[in-house]
């Protein structure tokens, strides 16, 4: 056996421990996000990492992540605290998100192909045929192949990998489970996959930015009716 091959194990679980790591910061993120986890509450090791079925170590990694966003911070013999927030910042992870979507849509309008107009409008149906099973999950995973699909025809790799890390702030459950989301959502893209057909590039870049103006306003409403800011 060479060094090479001796090292690959512990690389293995390098990577592996990092995956964990950032599954525990998505979940975490995604509780402050949509008021489950309120600010001044005090995040447990011990809890979380028992409620995850994981070690300490990635739960700690973790907050040390959700600590350089500014999610949570460190009190000295206290532990980490989810840090407060405002509506302001709710409105700028969105503005951010639509200015980036703003130009991915162009760019996709721009250069898609029949082709993947298709898959966009398989993909949009599939968004569609979970809603009405009201399958929270099947919601989340259509609406995440779609988004890639669509940012992918933008041809802009580098522009999409910033919009996925913007996104891990968006609580998806939130939105999967109102059906008033839902009947919104359908209608969008449906319009959307007709501009696209037409290629008419100012009506699918109209049609993006709504939907996240729309998903602003409604994650706002959910976290007033929590009386976070209260």
């Amino acid at each position: 056996m060479n060094a090479s091959t001796r090292a690959r194990p512990k690389a293995r679980r390098e990577v592996r421990r990092e995956q964990l790591s950032d599954e525990v910061a998505g979940h975490l993120r995604v509780r402050i996000m949509s008021g489950t986890l309120r600010p001044g509450t005090f995040i447990r090791l011990d809890d979380t990492a028992a409620e995850l079925g994981v070690s300490i170590t990635p739960v700690r990694e973790a907050l040390r992540t959700l600590r350089g966003e500014g999610m949570v911070q460190l009190e000295p013999h206290r532990g980490h605290v989810v840090s407060a927030f405002t509506r302001g910042d709710i409105e700028d992870i969105f503005w951010l998100q639509a200015v980036i979507a703003g130009q991915l849509a162009r760019s996709a309008a721009e250069r898609v192909t029949d082709g993947d107009i298709d898959e966009l409008e398989r993909l949009s149906e599939a968004v569609a045929a979970a809603i009405e099973r009201q399958d929270t999950a099947a919601v989340a995973d259509a609406e995440f192949d779609f988004h890639r699909a669509f940012n992918r025809a933008s041809g802009r790799i580098k522009l999409s990998w910033f919009l996925l890390h913007a996104a891990r702030y968006l609580p998806p459950h939130i939105y999967a489970n109102d059906a008033e989301w839902g009947h919104h959502t359908v209608a969008n893209r449906r319009e959307l996959i007709a501009a696209l057909r037409r290629r008419d590039v100012e009506t699918v870049v109209r049609l993006t930015d709504v939907q996240f103006s729309d998903g602003a306003r409604r994650l706002t409403a959910r976290l007033d009716e929590l009386g976070l800011w209260t």
